[in-house]
């Protein structure tokens, strides 16, 4: 768990790179609590942050490997590699020696021994560099999935990279800058694989590698979804989820210090607590749980057309059933709402979103949760991979021929025009065209999904749909998780985003994976008789937003002082009239039909103001 940062010159004698790299790694040092180091090596430099997850003793990076004097490789990683015991003992069968017990120093010995290769062997969620000494190479090289992020940008004579934007930022030729291009991606609802949403920053995507040498960079794939025949019946496709889920779980307990389980009472979260609890047990450790709710959001809970429960009684009965340690965490409007944590929300991710309280909520929980234990698992992804939205099961929504969440959107009036961009200057927005860039985007994206021949019309739009989602709607939530847990010192892992399992789901027939008609009905029938039937038969209840009036009340107060405040950025921005007329009626934010929508266009103008304040320079 790490913050990452490297310059590669090629200039011999090119100085602003590696001057930089000093500064690049201090501002990853919201990622690295224990520990920071530089090294420099001729033309290339890299910089590290560390909060120890694996061998807290060693494993300090930047870390080199050296034979009869001479350096081979360095690497600067982030993530964690949950076979690396395993790799241990094969790579020593193959005689490497090793001088830690760090899944970092594994990594290294993986890569001198099989080169890029060493991919496919990875179980875990990495972004590295390397620096192979002996080819005079840097390799940029991220995880499957794309859990832990990895950006890079060209300069004049070289090449940054680096955990997050910022870093860039560090280097005089670099700046802050969204042009028209980002301002579409900021507001659209689907991310492009590769692109950031700052001029001349990318993404190195998600199970590929980036070779930069002599100047010259080229990214290739090493793993992506295909499209195969399922080889189980309905009775076979059960044991195997139960199986894969059971195992990655396991998996991704790998720690040497504290763990613990997001538990929200719903089917995702309680099945990964029902799995990791007894292990925790036989490791020594109690199985602790953390669960978040809202001041009074219980006893005034009112349902909504996709919350009909409230998720802290269900996580009580989780905990009574599985004698968890179950702290609960409850936030008041009066946090939420407050002006420095929105700040440190939208630093944290280098953007506005339109996500609010729910952002708020979540960095509030992970700072909390840091308190207790250093590794936390969490149900995140289960949704994407087994089927869990609405979209997935409503033939209204399936079929329409856009992105599914978007469809959904344009069932909630301003909602329309794009999340959160409900009080955006219409100029402003008729100029970006919305809609025919995310048009363009989910046309670019039926033309990748891999598909059968034989394949009917509901498996195509299934598998259409799946991609989706793995390739446009979870990079955005995997990137948002990582950035606010990081900077919290706590690592957050997804099971259920396993590549195997992601894998395995995508080719399992919709006549299986819907079988008894309900959303996630192969996650119900693995798990029935080990996650309580309370829960396994609980409607579907999205991660929750505070109903409280108050918070509706302060937000739209903060957001009065700011369309009054003649210096504010956002204006330039905003319908100020029509968000004047919804910020005087909080009332119609805090709960019905459409109120989250109408918060988050609030949300958003809020946050789009302390960004635009932040020094961003937005060009358009």
């Amino acid at each position: 768990m790490c913050g990452i940062a490297g310059v590669i010159d090629w200039v011999p004698d090119a100085r602003d790179g590696k001057e930089s790299i000093a500064r690049m790694t201090e501002v990853m040092l919201c990622r690295g609590l224990d520990e920071q180091d530089v090294w420099r090596n001729g033309r290339v430099a890299f910089g590290h942050t560390r909060t120890s997850i694996i061998d807290p003793a060693n494993g300090q990076q930047p870390m080199t490997v050296s034979h009869d004097g001479r350096d081979l490789a360095t690497i600067c990683y982030n993530g964690e590699i949950y076979n690396y015991r395993e790799l241990r003992e094969e790579l020593r069968g193959l005689g490497h020696h090793f001088r830690t017990n760090s899944d970092t120093e594994v990594l290294l010995h993986s890569y001198l021994e099989w080169g890029t290769e060493c991919v496919h062997r990875l179980h875990g969620i990495f972004a590295f560099g390397v620096w192979d000494a002996r080819s005079e190479e840097l390799l940029l090289i991220r995880d499957h999935m794309g859990v832990k992020p990895l950006f890079y940008a060209r300069t004049s004579t070289g090449l940054l990279f680096g955990s997050e934007p910022k870093v860039m930022f560090c280097h005089p030729e670099l700046e802050a800058t969204v042009d028209d291009n980002g301002l579409r991606e900021l507001f659209s609802q689907a991310k492009t694989p590769g692109t950031s949403i700052f001029k001349n920053i990318q993404e190195v995507r998600p199970g590929s590698v980036l070779h930069v040498k002599d100047g010259r960079l080229t990214e290739r794939n090493y793993w992506k979804l295909s499209a195969r025949e399922h080889p189980h019946d309905l009775e076979g496709t059960i044991a195997t989820v139960r199986e894969m889920v059971g195992g990655t779980v396991t998996e991704q307990l790998v720690a040497d210090i504290s763990r613990g389980i997001l538990v929200s009472g719903g089917i995702d979260s309680s099945t990964i607590a029902a799995l990791a609890a007894p292990r925790l047990r036989e490791e020594g450790e109690p199985p602790r749980a953390f669960g978040m709710t809202f001041t009074g959001y219980a006893e005034n809970f009112r349902p909504d057309e996709v919350r009909a429960t409230p998720d802290i009684a269900y996580a009580r009965l989780l905990s009574q059933r599985l004698d968890l340690d179950l702290t609960e965490i409850e936030l008041s409007p009066e946090a939420l709402a407050d002006p420095a944590l929105r700040a440190a929300v939208v630093d944290r991710q280098d953007q506005p979103t339109a996500l609010g309280d729910m952002d708020a909520s979540m960095y509030l929980l992970f700072q909390q949760v840091k308190q207790h234990i250093g590794v936390a698992l969490s149900g995140d992804t289960a949704d994407e991979v087994f089927a869990g939205f609405v979209w997935s099961h409503k033939p209204e929504l399936m079929n329409a021929p856009t992105f599914p969440w978007v469809a959904v959107g344009q069932l909630h009036g301003r909602a329309s025009r794009g999340l959160g961009c409900g009080l955006l200057d219409r100029t402003l927005l008729d100029k970006l065209d919305l809609t025919a860039y995310t048009q363009a985007q989910y046309e670019a994206t039926l033309a990748e999904t891999p598909l059968l021949p034989g394949d009917s019309a509901v498996q195509r739009r299934i598998r259409e749909i799946d991609y989706m989602h793995m390739t446009r709607w979870l990079p955005s939530l995997l990137d948002r998780g990582d950035r606010l847990a990081m900077s919290c010192g706590l690592e957050v892992r997804v099971p259920y985003c396993d590549p195997a399992l992601v894998d395995y789901a995508y080719n399992i027939p919709w006549e299986i994976k819907s079988f008894d008609g309900r959303e996630k009905s192969l996650l119900r029938a693995a798990f029935r008789g080990v996650v309580p039937d309370e829960i396994l038969d609980r409607r579907k209840s999205p991660y929750p937003v505070t109903q409280d009036v108050r918070y509706a009340e302060l937000i739209c107060g903060q957001l009065l002082d700011v369309l009054s405040d003649p210096s504010s950025p956002v204006s330039a921005f905003a319908d100020v009239e029509a968000a004047r007329e919804v910020a005087r009626t909080p009332e119609r934010l805090a709960s019905g039909a459409g109120a989250w929508a109408a918060r988050s266009d609030v949300e958003m103008l809020l946050n789009l103001d302390v960004w635009l304040r932040s020094g961003v320079r937005v060009t358009f």
